[in-house]
């Protein structure tokens, strides 16, 4: 699948539009992909390719204060062990999840769309990437098979990353770039 920017920038705005999200894609200039991570989270990358973001925190006066805001401003010794690998298929349902704080699919009811469409824009998503990226989340739900997450269960574990109690989220590495897709539950 091939993703090509109206795509892209379409998907991202419908999907979080509601969402206190954090989306961005930068540049992959390291091994330790963890690395980029940390370098989006401080805002320090601009999208190689132009393409849409959201930052949702940008009007927040804490961002004055510091650009990593809410994020906190681990090294990666801390980030790497708090990202798990998942599969393409839960990465492209906990793209869905995230549009919406609890980070369940129980918010795509509040889409005209059906849930198939919704998981198409997800793969468009997940397109811009490319076959070969991996998928790291700091989500677990209890009982879903390793290297998965299963939103059919309700227990949802998280490590998080910022000041918030919860946030969720989803970082893509390929070859060329790293993605970072989040959400923050309590604003």
């Amino acid at each position: 699948m091939f993703t090509d920017q109206a795509s892209w920038d379409a998907a991202v705005r419908h999907l979080y539009r509601d969402a206190a999200a954090y989306v961005a894609t930068g540049p992959r200039r390291h091994e330790d992909w963890t690395l980029d991570v940390l370098a989006l989270m401080a805002r320090a990358v601009p999208d190689p390719r132009g393409w849409a973001g959201v930052d949702d925190m940008e009007g927040h006066p804490e961002r004055a204060e510091s650009l990593v805001w809410p994020f906190v401003a681990h090294p990666p010794e801390y980030v790497a062990p708090r990202l798990h690998e998942i599969d393409r298929e839960s990465a492209a349902d906990l793209l869905l999840a995230l549009t919406e704080g609890g980070c369940t699919l129980d918010n795509l009811q509040y889409f005209s769309e059906s849930p198939e469409e919704l998981r198409a824009m997800a793969r468009t998503l997940l397109a811009r990437y490319g076959g070969q990226a991996s998928y790291h989340t700091n989500v677990r739900k209890r009982g879903s098979a390793p290297g998965t997450l299963d939103f059919t269960r309700d227990v949802l574990g998280y490590s998080p990353m910022s000041v918030f109690t919860e946030d969720c989220g989803l970082v893509v590495v390929s070859d060329a770039e790293v993605g970072m897709f989040w959400n923050f539950n309590d604003l």
